[in-house]
């Protein structure tokens, strides 16, 4: 069960059970979006940004970074931290508080798919219309912040 997501600044001091990381890759005035094998709480396909845990003593950065090369299959250069989007959700009976956070990435290389295991489909799709139609609304405003933050190739 997931309940609202909640957008933080960049920056935001917050307290979370889970902490993971993701990014917005942006090329031509697209982002790179991921459809996860797993589906949502309620069976529907989710359409969404890459994202993950840490692995070992991962800085979110090279986190956000590595789960973008994993989920997506291609390579991409940091330019700023979006936020965080915080939210809760149910295991095994017990709330668990999360936070992801967001950052900005450039496509340098690579090709949509070369994505790993976990992901059903890679694609590009319009910035604006990203902003739109990805399943949560916290992800939905990552993207808007990356429009707002960046002329980035378009």
């Amino acid at each position: 069960m997931s309940t609202d997501r909640e957008a933080l600044a960049p920056g935001a001091a917050y307290e979370a059970d889970e902490e993971s990381a993701g990014g917005v890759v942006v090329k031509d005035g697209q982002a790179a979006v991921i459809v996860p094998v797993k589906r949502a709480a309620d069976g529907l396909r989710v359409l969404g940004l890459p994202k993950g845990h840490a692995d070992g003593d991962e800085t979110p950065e090279q986190a956000a970074r590595r789960e973008v090369a994993e989920e997506t299959g291609v390579d991409a250069e940091l330019v700023d931290e979006l936020g965080v989007v915080r939210y809760q959700y149910e295991r095994r009976g017990r709330k668990i508080d999360k936070a992801v956070r967001f950052y900005l990435f450039r496509y340098l290389s690579g090709d949509l798919a070369d994505h790993d295991h976990e992901i059903e489909e890679a694609r590009w799709m319009p910035l604006e219309q990203a902003a739109n139609e990805l399943t949560y609304a916290g992800e939905r405003e990552m993207v808007r912040r990356a429009i707002s933050l960046a002329p980035l190739d378009r």
